[in-house]
């Protein structure tokens, strides 16, 4: 997979490509991650990428035309082209499975009050990691790298995703380690019986009872 980043802090992004599982990825030349700053796209002397919006009001907009040749400067047949911002649809697990299986990402990150509604044409999905607002695209681009890249074959364990929380539309089971009493606080004895189906029923009856105290929404119950 190849993934480009357009923002307008690049610097940003300095430590999230070298650090645990997205460091290993790109050794591993499991993805290919390349962070494109906006400005290297303004045809502006000062290397403007912003403006006042038309008809006034608070703030500064993404203009149109870097974002415009930078996206056509990268894309490709290949290419799936999306566009942080709030308005976009929540971010959850199951998009993060279909974006997995795409040859080519672009993520563009939108800043200061907006951008140029003409930019959302280019754009093949409008993503939200949430219901609030951060300052930029940035943050919210990195989520969505790092949990689209764990899902690509030969990242981590197959198993270790499969059993992540909301797989299933369920949180994740307890889990346990060394001590198996700590404290007095002990460690469940279906655990520690080395019956798997036991086990595995167990796991199966947590998930359930956790996903229905802490996320009922999860199994439509909300």
């Amino acid at each position: 997979m190849k993934i480009d980043i357009l923002t307008l802090f690049p610097k940003m992004f300095d430590n999230f490509l070298t650090e645990s599982i997205i460091k290993r990825a790109i050794a591993d030349n499991k993805v290919t991650i390349n962070i494109h700053n906006i400005r290297d796209y303004s045809k502006d002397p000062h290397k403007k990428v912003d403006d006042y919006p038309f008809g006034g009001g608070e703030g500064m907009v993404l203009m149109p035309q870097p974002i415009f040749d930078a996206v056509n400067d990268l894309k490709t047949d290949d290419s799936y082209i999306i566009l942080m911002t709030p308005q976009g649809i929540k971010y959850n697990q199951k998009k993060a499975y279909e974006l997995s299986y795409k040859k080519h990402l672009i993520i563009i990150c939108g800043h200061y009050e907006g951008f140029d509604e003409r930019i959302r044409s280019l754009c093949d999905l409008e993503l939200s990691i949430g219901d609030f607002i951060l300052t930029g695209g940035e943050l919210a681009s990195m989520v969505i790298t790092d949990s689209v890249v764990r899902l690509i074959d030969g990242v981590i364990d197959t198993n270790s995703h499969l059993n992540d929380s909301f797989n299933n539309n369920l949180l994740d089971y307890p889990v346990y380690t060394r001590p198996a009493d700590y404290n007095g606080m002990k460690v469940p004895d279906v655990l520690l019986s080395g019956h798997h189906e036991n086990i595995k029923k167990w796991r199966y009856e947590q998930s359930l009872k956790r996903t229905k105290e802490r996320r009922p929404d999860l199994l439509g119950e909300d």
